[in-house]
């Protein structure tokens, strides 16, 4: 009779407890992220902060994401999943605690630099995590699960911030959130562990920057995405003024609606993870199968957004366009997070997700202050629907180019032989 032994059947079961860490971190990276957008869509900080000053705002955000993503997947390759997870939620978490105390659009930009520092790491963390718990074939599921966890952040801030604020106000409503980011940090510094069965890996060189920026992968992922991410920053940043200014609902009507797209992208990090492993369990090779993936997840997120201006005639139908393009978005993530355990050796697969992501806070600093320019010049001479228009087709094309970069010109999606030596393995 064959028989699993007790230590490697308590891992099988205990990487879905790893990997629910993971997906709520996740989650709650989302929480603390998109908080301030929707409250600051109507009311107190509607007024106090301009659309310019949004994007501004937003792009202090992306600058220090960007920062933070050049060391953040070093720190926690060196550190270990472990702690360097539980850093990265202490960071953040408590920057998000700053923006109750915040006042004017300068302090929120100031705790939004600080805020990204901190998030950054989240990726690089669950990536790493992953890669320790999870197999090569079942990588795009469990990268997908943990992904889920952005999407159903974007799902519950809507309704959570407006009864929140209604119940507390604004203030309130960021230390409150602040409360489960500390009480996640002390249930993983308590179970977290790294198996045993992956220590020889664990123990392996991590490969300098320099020669993962050199790697042809992760060099064009990088780039393809300051292309590709801020699609979802558009959906996920800008959903709830876009609702108030065309639509003109209220924070009560985008916290109950606004929660469709994200939805939506939700399905997408399973289907889009699980598809890939269909893929592979019917014959089609590792490679083939992320590349099929992918070229379908940038599909979704091409043609909607292309074609918002002349489809979206009513909010139901702008929701499903803007659901659409996430389901897209979080199919190419679940794929591409997969992808880079696929290429590089495990003991920094942290490092270079984080390097690429360099690419997230490029684009979503240089695009959301774009946004925010045509946002109010556009508006101020053609109104808000044509200026959301200008977006809506603006980041179809960027999402073109961003998926075309991938999937043309980041090499075969195989094992990379340099930096696995480069690692001792």
């Amino acid at each position: 009779m064959n028989t699993i032994p007790a230590q490697e059947g308590r891992s099988v079961r205990m990487r879905w407890v790893m990997i629910a860490f993971a997906f709520l971190a996740t989650t709650l990276n989302y929480v603390h992220r998109l908080s301030f957008n929707y409250l600051s869509a109507d009311g107190e900080l509607r007024r106090l902060i301009p659309d310019d000053a949004f994007g501004y705002i937003g792009t202090a955000f992306f600058v220090a994401y960007m920062l933070s993503n050049s060391l953040s997947g070093f720190v926690i390759d060196r550190l270990g999943t472990r702690s360097g997870y539980a850093l990265c939620m202490v960071f953040w978490t408590t920057a998000g605690l700053f923006h109750a105390f915040a006042g004017s659009p300068f302090q929120f930009g100031m705790c939004r630099f600080f805020l990204g520092i901190g998030e950054a790491g989240n990726w690089p963390a669950a990536l790493k995590l992953t890669g320790e718990w999870f197999a090569p074939h079942e990588r795009s599921t469990a990268a997908g699960i943990f992904n889920s966890g952005s999407a159903l952040g974007a799902i519950i801030v809507p309704p959570m911030i407006a009864l929140l604020a209604a119940a507390y106000g604004w203030r309130s409503s960021f230390v409150i959130l602040a409360g489960l980011g500390y009480l996640w940090v002390i249930v993983f510094w308590f179970v977290y562990y790294t198996p045993s069965r992956k220590g020889g890996k664990a123990k392996a060189r991590i490969v300098p920057a320099l020669r993962l920026l050199k790697d042809r992968y992760v060099s064009r992922l990088l780039f393809a995405k300051i292309f590709v991410e801020p699609v979802w920053y558009f959906v996920t940043f800008w959903i709830a003024r876009y609702l108030a200014d065309v639509h003109h609902w209220k924070l009560k009507e985008i916290g109950w609606y606004a929660v469709i797209p994200f939805i939506m992208a939700d399905v997408g990090n399973i289907v889009g993870g699980y598809f890939t492993q269909a893929m592979i369990r019917w014959g089609v090779p590792v490679p083939g199968a992320r590349r099929i993936s992918l070229a379908v997840a940038g599909a979704l997120m091409v043609v909607p957004l292309a074609s918002g201006p002349w489809v979206i005639s009513t909010p139901m139908s702008a929701l499903i366009v803007l659901g659409l393009a996430g389901f897209g978005y979080t199919s190419y993530t679940a794929n591409s997070l997969a992808l880079t355990a696929d290429v590089v050796p495990p003991s920094s697969t942290a490092s270079a997700w984080g390097l690429a992501c360099i690419g997230n806070g490029i684009g979503g600093a240089v695009f959301q202050s774009l946004s925010g320019v045509v946002l109010k010049k556009v508006s101020a001479v053609s109104g808000y629907v044509v200026a959301y228009n200008v977006l809506f087709l603006g980041f179809g094309a960027s999402a073109l180019v961003g998926m075309i970069i991938l999937l043309f010109f980041a090499g075969p999606f195989a094992k990379s032989e340099t930096l696995f030596e480069c690692a001792g393995l």
